[in-house]
């Protein structure tokens, strides 16, 4: 199934300009400005109520925005629906399913929806459940499908009238670990094999190592958007160590906290997360500690990764 070479601007597949979308009072989305390249794979990271699925459901061209310009594909939004919703493929984060229908029948009654139909329906039923690992599946009844094999046929069902884009809010949600690396690896193979795919999800590493770029969004208004190694770079200017404590927890943040150069302390799962500047010596946390008769059983410097970078840019959180 391989994309037609993109009919718009050359590298631009979704440009979003001065994007706003108000529910009355109050203004869900602010002011966007995004670009999104041909077969990017670009992570939507933001708290819930941020804007994230109002935006995606704009580009699926099921709700009118407020003002701005949407593109796709050099395609107006405005103007161009029609042109527009055969290159999408849209999987919101809860869809319905058939319980009682077949596998194979859902698919069909898609394609058939679609218009695909005769030996061509056919083969390309055949095709997007063997991309998601369905054939062997093609004959089962749909409510006796896993969590995990739902959101697979759910892929499936995008993909039978071959989009360019395919919008993905929350694809790995409720899914065991398991089959979010099934779906992960889904979304990779897609990627590779031509697609733009804008997804969001709250499970960040996942997204820090699928993504080509990232884009964060808090209370509607997108405060980043650029690749991890930029948005790391962005908020630099300080490290983070994990000291494991041989004494009382509570004392040793305390202690910590004081100290010169040491910008936050927090516990999580029984040690310290100790943030410090760029030029702290990290000799200093256990002398500190020693002085007030404690020890350390582990001092290990981490590496920023998109949870740090998200919390660090935001004042929110992802629950």
């Amino acid at each position: 199934m391989a994309s037609a070479p993109g009919s718009g601007m050359i590298g631009r597949m979704i440009e979003i300009e001065g994007l706003k979308k108000r529910y009355g009072a109050v203004e869900a989305v602010k002011d966007l400005t995004l670009t999104i390249g041909q077969g990017e794979i670009f992570g939507f990271i933001g708290p819930n109520g941020a804007g994230k699925t109002t935006t995606i459901r704009i580009l699926a061209t099921l709700m009118a925005p407020s003002a701005g310009l949407v593109r796709i594909d050099g395609l107006s939004l405005g103007k161009d629906v029609a042109r527009i919703r055969p290159l999408i493929g849209y999987m919101p984060d809860t869809f319905g399913v058939y319980e009682e229908m077949l596998v194979l029948e859902y698919l069909e009654f898609f394609a058939a929806a679609y218009g695909i139909r005769g030996p061509k329906r056919a083969q390309v039923i055949d095709d997007v459940l063997q991309l998601t690992d369905l054939t062997s599946r093609r004959m089962a009844v749909i409510g006796d499908l896993s969590r995990g094999m739902q959101q697979r046929l759910g892929l499936a069902r995008v993909l039978v009238h071959d989009p360019k884009v395919l919008l993905l809010d929350e694809p790995a949600s409720g899914l065991d670990p398991r089959a979010r690396i099934e779906i992960r690896e889904l979304i990779r193979e897609l990627g590779r094999m031509g697609k733009t795919i804008l997804l969001s999800s709250h499970i960040l590493p996942e997204l820090g190592s699928l993504c080509t770029r990232i884009g964060i969004i808090e209370k509607g208004v997108l405060r980043f958007q650029g690749t991890l190694a930029e948005a790391v770079a962005k908020v630099g200017g300080e490290r983070e160590v994990e000291v494991g404590i041989r004494g009382e927890t509570s004392l040793a943040e305390r202690v910590l906290a004081g100290s010169p150069g040491v910008k936050s302390v927090r516990q999580e799962r029984g040690n310290l997360r100790v943030a410090v500047d760029a030029s702290y010596d990290l000799a200093e946390i256990p002398l500190s500690l020693a002085r007030q008769g404690m020890g350390t059983t582990l001092l290990k410097e981490r590496e920023i990764d998109l949870e740090d970078v998200f919390l660090r840019m935001t004042q929110g959180s992802l629950a």
